[in-house]
């Protein structure tokens, strides 16, 4: 692997092979030849000469013209009785191209190429100096990708890294030669602007760089051409802070804002951010611990016949009492679970708790239990959930899954295979929601629902708006023409369940019809009182008994 020269002086008197091909001629060319020749430098032969047996560094000259690093070692030899010099020559080039890449490594992230954490940090430094030196604004942006947990559980890692490699050049399009992006971690990534003038100079760059992102390309077919939505959230120095961990905490809590307000935009810091966000982290963080500190719930409200009032089953319905700090609302905690991926974890929780509860009930009553879209995108939900009714017990018949629109638009094939398996296990599928979504006419042909929840934003307006009215109707009258059952959500007033027994609708759900309660409240129903369990509904006459009642 090293080159080998033998020489009389400086007279080279043999070669071995891989010294020729360094510098690139044949062995027989270079007998007779001078060491200078190879070696020009001179300081580097004298120091061969005084330091005999000691690694040195230096340049050879190969044929040409160029100078390739070395090692040289230089020993004393006897070669054909005579005093002789050999040299080993070492090449250095892949030693210091390795060496170099560690070096960037140290600084630069390895995906994407752009400086790391610790470069950002040292060049934040640098410019926050210069900034307070003089009368020009610095401003930070934090970026991250909207949904992008969801980009990896779709379509995989290797399309999420093509994503962030898009994303990185993209930014890097849009600055100039003196400003900065670093990805900082995951999808997070933050760019320095400086010698601004004033602040909406920041939110016009914020401006461009999502424009750009969003662009995406004509093919549109992979990940690093499609278009790509951003939330951005922007500090200013020295107007927000001049500490460099500071200014960059506030621009990561307008980015909280910005993702909070509805993605997609960007938002500078407010001092009155910082307690909206800190209480949302903290929420964030107690949520993590909630299944192990047991402080998960069900709920379980009634799902009745219209006709008769007889409860057909029950839908399950989480609630989350926090540790010292008491009930949270579901539409306060569900979205960041499904955010941050806790939903899987809270879902699994769910689903195995409901079946476990249900498979005790001597009434063969139904449990119904929502169904995030994460789940249902979920390449394992069909296999988990034939294990959970199989540990469980619960008769797959009796278990009754409701699944938005909104969990069918992102990912139709995905979403219609998964649906397909958990039909083919015997489980019920219902269509949640529905009326609010896309599509919904091309939904129902398309996947293999069993019933359809007409949502309460439509129940409550049934008497005083015509076009409520109308659309249940038609709804009603699509449900009878498809053989699906129609169960309407949020029958809260007599007046209301009389529009719906007239129409025919089949089942409903509600504070008219029952509550939403512990288990134990229902020990009628579901402990085998065929009596109870067939007892209809008393509808009160009035607002006031109505109250009262489900109370």
């Amino acid at each position: 692997m090293e080159g080998l020269l033998v020489c009389d002086g400086q007279t080279i008197v043999t070669v071995n092979d891989s010294f020729a091909a360094l510098v690139g001629l044949a062995a027989s060319e270079l007998v007779g030849a001078q060491v200078r020749q190879f070696l020009p430098d001179e300081g580097t032969r004298l120091r061969l000469l005084d330091s005999p047996n000691r690694a040195l560094e230096g340049d050879l000259l190969t044929r040409d013209g160029s100078r390739n690093p070395v090692e040289l070692i230089m020993r004393q030899v006897d070669f054909a009785g005579k005093p002789h010099r050999a040299i080993a020559v070492r090449d250095l080039r892949a030693r210091n191209s390795a060496e170099q890449h560690i070096r960037f490594l140290a600084h630069h992230d390895s995906l994407t190429g752009l400086p790391n954490r610790s470069s950002f940090n040292k060049r934040l430094d640098q410019e926050i100096e210069l900034a307070m030196s003089s009368e020009r604004k610095l401003a930070i942006l934090c970026l991250d990708i909207d949904r992008f947990k969801e980009v990896n559980d779709l379509f995989g890692h290797a399309a999420g890294d093509k994503m962030l490699q898009s994303v990185a050049a993209r930014i890097a399009s849009t600055l100039d030669r003196d400003q900065m992006v670093a990805r900082l971690s995951g999808d997070e990534f933050a760019i320095i602007l400086s010698g601004l003038s004033n602040p909406a100079a920041a939110g016009r760059a914020a401006e461009i760089i999502m424009e750009t992102l969003r662009a995406g390309s004509d093919r549109a077919a992979e990940a690093d051409d499609a278009s790509i939505s951003s939330s951005i959230g922007i500090a200013v120095c020295p107007d927000d802070a001049t500490d460099p961990h500071v200014l960059l905490t506030h621009a990561d809590t307008a980015l909280y804002r910005a993702k909070n307000e509805g993605r997609g935009i960007y938002r500078f810091f407010e001092a009155s951010m910082g307690a909206a966000v800190r209480e949302r982290r903290l929420l964030e963080h107690d949520l993590r611990q909630a299944i192990a500190r047991q402080e998960l719930r069900l709920v379980y409200q009634p799902l009745r016949e219209i006709p008769s009032g007889n409860a057909v089953g029950f839908e399950a319905l989480v609630r989350w009492r926090r540790q010292a700090r008491g009930d949270v609302e579901p539409s306060e905690f569900i979205p960041i679970a499904e955010e941050t991926g806790l939903i899987l974890p809270i879902g699994e929780w769910v689903l195995r708790e409901a079946c476990r509860v249900a498979a005790t009930w001597k009434q063969p009553l139904t449990v119904a239990v929502n169904v995030s879209p994460v789940q249902i995108h979920n390449a394992n939900f069909a296999h988990l959930l034939h294990e959970i009714l199989f540990q469980t017990g619960l008769p797959p018949h009796r278990l009754e899954l409701e699944v938005t629109e909104t969990a069918l638009v992102r990912d139709l094939n995905r979403a219609l295979e998964t649906l397909r398996r958990i039909k083919m296990l015997g489980v019920r599928i219902a269509m949640d929601d529905f009326g609010t979504g896309y599509s919904s006419l091309s939904n129902l042909r398309a996947f293999p629902f069993d019933k359809i929840k007409i949502d309460r934003s439509f129940i409550k307006s049934v008497n005083v708006n015509g076009q409520a009215a109308a659309i249940v109707r038609s709804v009603l009258g699509l449900s009878r023409a498809l053989g699906l059952p129609v169960l309407a959500e949020g029958v809260e007033t007599a007046a209301e369940l009389e529009f719906l027994e007239r129409e025919n609708c089949h089942q409903g759900q509600g504070f008219l019809l029952g509550r939403p309660a512990d288990i134990e409240t229902f020990n009628e129903l579901i402990e085998g009182d065929a009596a109870a369990a067939d007892r209809p509904v008393v509808i009160p006459a009035n607002a006031k008994a109505l109250a009262l009642a489900a109370s």
